[in-house]
Formats: C-alpha cells, structure tokens, sequence
C-alpha cells in the first residue's frame, strides 16, 4: 500500500467516523486509529462493512501495559484487508478495573484474543460470555505481563512423585538469588572473572 493509499483511507474514515475517531496516526505507512471504549464496536464494525475499506479479517488483538497512565492500558486492534491489500490499527485507551466491550458479534475469532488479553493483562471484555484462562493454568494468580508482575511468579509447580500429580509450592529464592550488581567485567569492575585475564594485557 502507497503512502497516497494510506492517506487516501485515512481521510476516508476519518470523515465518515470522525465522531468515534480521537486521532489518526501514520508511522512507516500504517494508519493507526485513536478511538475510546465506547465507540471502539461502531468503528470496527464500519472498518468491517464499508465499502471503501473492506477490512474484513481481525488479525490480532493485544494489550500493552503502562503503569504510569491514568489509563493504564491500551488495547490494540490489528485489522487486514484482503480486498485491498490494506491494514489498519485501532488502539483503545482503558483505565484499570474499566471493560472495554466485545467484538465477537463482529468478529467470531475475538473470542480467543479477548480471552488471552485478559488473562495476560487483566483486562476485561464486556460481553464475552467465554472470558477465561487460556494461556495460564486455572488457579493462576495474577496477569503476568503487567509491568509489575514479579518476574518470579508467585507460586512454583512441580511434579511430586509420590503424590502422582502435580503440585503448585510458593516460590521460595534464597536472598542472594535477588540481588544484581549489574556490573559488566568489561568496563571497570573492580574484579576479573576467569578468562578475562587478557583484558589486563590491553
């Protein structure tokens, strides 16, 4: 796709929808769509059926965390079409604890995608009738790519012999396992580990 088809859809839409569009956005000749979580199902639903844009297959839909933001969250939706070769970008901006509403009505495939958002990030999809784990176990605890998952997790599984099945301990790190010097021997440590003895030579 051109960079004058790219602006060409772009223009169209944002006419069409500029009461449900906050922002367009073109970077490297993809067209990325601003909307909130209330018109988040108007847009998609007119990227699907007009005629112009014909964007009729739902490629993905992600989270992206940012802890920092009143709104926290962005869900994002990747949107391919085939007709006329084009894709396009749809982000949604969510507070924590907000819904964001379903889109299985007008794509079947969200289903999945709204499900592994919300068991990776804890983000919820109003109208999912599914909205279960689906990457992590049932008795998971947390969503484990928000930023301030801790990178060990919070429980441990394991396979106990003797009881046949297995079974989830909470983890449990020696303290000297949680501490990071950060320091690279290869500039100005003040040690030398084995086979970096020949940067003493230089």
């Amino acid at each position: 796709m051109t960079n004058l088809e790219t602006t060409e859809i772009s223009e169209h839409i944002t006419s069409a929808m500029s009461d449900s569009i906050t922002r367009t956005e073109l970077i490297n000749n993809d067209l990325t769509i601003y909307t909130s979580a209330d018109n988040i199902e108007k847009l998609l639903k007119f990227l699907k059926d007009d005629t112009q844009c014909r964007f009729e297959i739902l490629l993905d839909i992600c989270g992206v965390d940012y802890p920092e933001r009143e709104f926290r969250f962005e869900v994002v939706y990747h949107l391919l079409s085939i007709s006329n070769n084009q894709r396009v970008r749809v982000k949604v901006s969510v507070r924590e604890g907000e819904y964001v509403p379903s889109i299985v009505w007008i794509f079947s495939s969200a289903g999945w995608f709204e499900r592994e958002t919300w068991d990776l990030f804890g983000i919820y999809f109003d109208g999912n009738q599914d909205l279960r784990r689906i990457l992590t176990d049932y008795g998971f605890d947390g969503h484990p790519l928000r930023k301030d998952f801790p990178l060990t997790g919070f429980v441990e599984l394991r396979y106990d012999d003797e009881q046949k099945r297995v079974v989830y301990e909470p983890v449990q790190l020696m303290q000297e396992f949680r501490r990071f010097d950060f320091m690279s021997p290869w500039e100005g440590a003040e040690y030398i580990l084995p086979g970096d003895e020949k940067a003493e030579d230089k």
